[in-house]
């Protein structure tokens, strides 16, 4: 099983980097993350957001593997615990499906991404910045396999 974290936005500050790497390298390989970045559309004053927005959509769509499911992040989105990540987690690997995480840029998520997606999850209701949700995710990723392994890390 393989996941795949697709986000806009390329060059995140050196922090959102080595805070991604230590946690990915964390993972085993049976259930390796792998990121991909898209380059964000150029925003200036009188820029037509919602044709940005559809472009950088479409490049996320193109960068998902065929059969792999396609999980939105998206503020309106259901809200995970840990556990119930940690089951779709087991569930995943067991069934041995590819999952892709779709994270927006400034703007947001494409609305043909909200469609392909099979689930949309929210990891708060709070507008957090694109390049910390990535972090957000891959710790929570390494937190509900460390759960499902009896791994120390995760405490409840």
């Amino acid at each position: 099983m393989r996941i795949h974290i697709i986000a806009v936005g390329q060059k995140p500050p050196v922090w959102v980097s080595q805070a991604y790497h230590e946690y990915s390298k964390r993972l085993p390989h049976e259930c390796a993350v792998h990121l991909t970045e898209i380059n964000a559309e150029k925003r200036h004053k009188n820029a037509n957001i919602g044709r940005l927005v559809a472009a950088e959509g479409q490049r996320m769509l193109d960068a998902i593997p065929q059969r792999t499911m396609a999980i939105a992040l998206d503020e309106h989105g259901r809200d995970w615990t840990t556990r119930q990540l940690a089951g779709y987690l087991n569930a995943w690997m067991l069934e041995g499906n590819d999952v892709a995480l779709l994270i927006g840029g400034p703007d947001g998520l494409a609305p043909a991404c909200l469609e392909k997606a099979r689930h949309t999850w929210s990891l708060s209701r709070l507008t957090l910045p694109h390049a910390l949700v990535r972090v957000m995710v891959i710790e929570q990723l390494y937190r509900a396999w460390s759960l499902n392994a009896n791994h120390p890390y995760h405490r409840d």
